[in-house]
């Protein structure tokens, strides 16, 4: 596993993965995995709240969750990946933390009893800017009990021994090439959305954003798709255009041809009739 400063090093100067084997020693398949691994979505959360934050802390302190935790104390190659690109260190919690667990679950059951009762939300993004205006307006700004003092006064103190946010911000966006079918879709965790259909046969890049699904052709550049991103799972997303695009290419193709076969002889239901008499 390449350390963080290490790893940092690595990604400001651009070495060469011979380079970089011989200044870590690491084989050349883990450097080429590590380099051209981009940090999953399960990350966006994480640097958003870095981001409100406004300022980099020495240390990430995370508990021991699958997508962060690989054993035995040890980061997952992409964790590794994410801290790597802001250059700060991690502390996985123990086992059993009960403290750590406390101070996490205290604040759910804080925003579940202060902030959720009375509220509707139109949906998810709409969530998260009650929530944040909450933050900022009311939860951050009261005198909190064990802090003798305001979240918001404690935060701006310790924000002058942070470090300043790395410019530009990490891309976190997943991004995969793939050849658009003739049932023109393509698979994004549990949900199906809509390619152009005269795409057909051609591969396409898809980058996919905490909000957006966007597409484009790898040949020419042309948009294949952009789609709001949606979280309800098994879902069929399609755009309108790319539906009446369909239509027309169908209609074009199956359309105007003439029918198979020879004509077959149309029988009278009287003839049944008298039959049954």
């Amino acid at each position: 596993m390449v350390s963080v400063q290490q790893w940092a090093e690595i990604r400001r100067e651009g070495l060469a993965i011979r380079e970089i084997r011989q200044r870590t020693g690491l084989h050349r398949e883990t450097i080429r995995r590590a380099l051209r691994s981009p940090a999953p979505p399960r990350y966006w959360g994480m640097w958003r709240c870095v981001e409100r934050i406004g300022a980099l802390p020495e240390r990430l302190v995370v508990d021991r969750e699958g997508c962060l935790h690989a054993g035995g104390g040890r980061p997952t190659e992409e964790f590794a990946c994410f801290c790597g690109q802001l250059a700060v260190g991690w502390r996985i919690l123990d086992r059993g933390d009960c403290q750590a667990k406390g101070v996490v679950e205290r604040l759910q059951g804080f925003i579940e009893t202060s902030f959720e009762p009375g509220r509707s939300f139109a949906n998810e993004l709409d969530f998260q800017d009650q929530l944040d205006r909450w933050f900022g307006e009311r939860a951050n700004v009261r005198l909190h009990r064990s802090l003798r003092e305001r979240p918001v006064d404690r935060l701006e103190r310790e924000r002058e021994s942070l470090r300043v946010l790395p410019a530009p911000a990490p891309d976190l966006d997943r991004r995969l090439v793939v050849r658009v079918a003739p049932q023109p879709f393509v698979r994004v965790d549990r949900n199906d959305y809509s390619l152009d259909p005269r795409l057909v046969g051609r591969r396409v890049e898809v980058r996919v954003s905490q909000r957006e699904i966007v597409a484009v052709a790898l040949d020419t550049g042309e948009l294949a798709c952009s789609h709001r991103r949606v979280f309800a799972g098994n879902q069929e997303i399609t755009d309108q255009t790319h539906r009446d695009a369909l239509e027309r290419l169908r209609t074009a193709r199956y359309g105007a041809r003439p029918p198979a076969g020879e004509d077959v002889q149309v029988r009278d239901l009287a003839d049944f009739d008298r039959l049954v008499a």
